[in-house]
């Protein structure tokens, strides 16, 4: 199934390209207001999912980098076993894997993650996200939609 990569491939492509025209474009903390609810605001985060781990002084980052190598190859290994009929989840993994890739760049080369996606309401805000984040929410919500069966069909099921 690795016939899918190309979906990995363009996740990467397209986080790494909002990222960097948003570094080349934005100062740190500067924020622009697209739609009601929606900026786009240039942050960095040294930690994880919601800034976890954050203040821990520097060693997260080989952690989190660690983590995402170790996360990657087994989904491309997961990826590279799926049957030919197991569409769902080869997206799914695919999304998942360009995300984890596409953050664990960052995590490398810069030390932290490049966020940008803002999402509140009147004072609250969302933890600031990016596209990396976007695909590998969106993958596991694949993964968990096809855990219930979506997406399979009836001969699937009897095997």
């Amino acid at each position: 199934m690795l016939k899918w990569l190309w979906i990995s491939a363009v996740t990467l492509i397209l986080d790494q390209a909002s990222k960097l025209a948003v570094d080349g474009n934005m100062q740190l903390f500067e924020s622009i207001p697209l739609l009601p609810y929606f900026n786009l605001t240039y942050v960095h985060n040294t930690g994880a999912a919601f800034s976890f781990l954050a203040q821990a002084g520097g060693w997260q980052r080989w952690l989190f980098a660690g983590l995402a190598v170790v996360m990657s190859s087994i989904i491309a290994v997961w990826l590279h076993r799926l049957k030919k009929h197991e569409t769902l989840m080869a997206v799914a993994l695919s999304l998942v894997l360009g995300g984890a890739i596409g953050n664990l760049i960052d995590r490398v080369a810069y030390g932290y993650v490049i966020d940008f996606l803002d999402v509140y309401y009147q004072n609250w805000h969302w933890p600031a996200f990016n596209i990396a984040d976007s695909a590998i929410c969106v993958g596991v919500g694949l993964m968990l939609l096809e855990s219930f069966g979506v997406g399979r069909k009836v001969v699937d099921v009897l095997e």
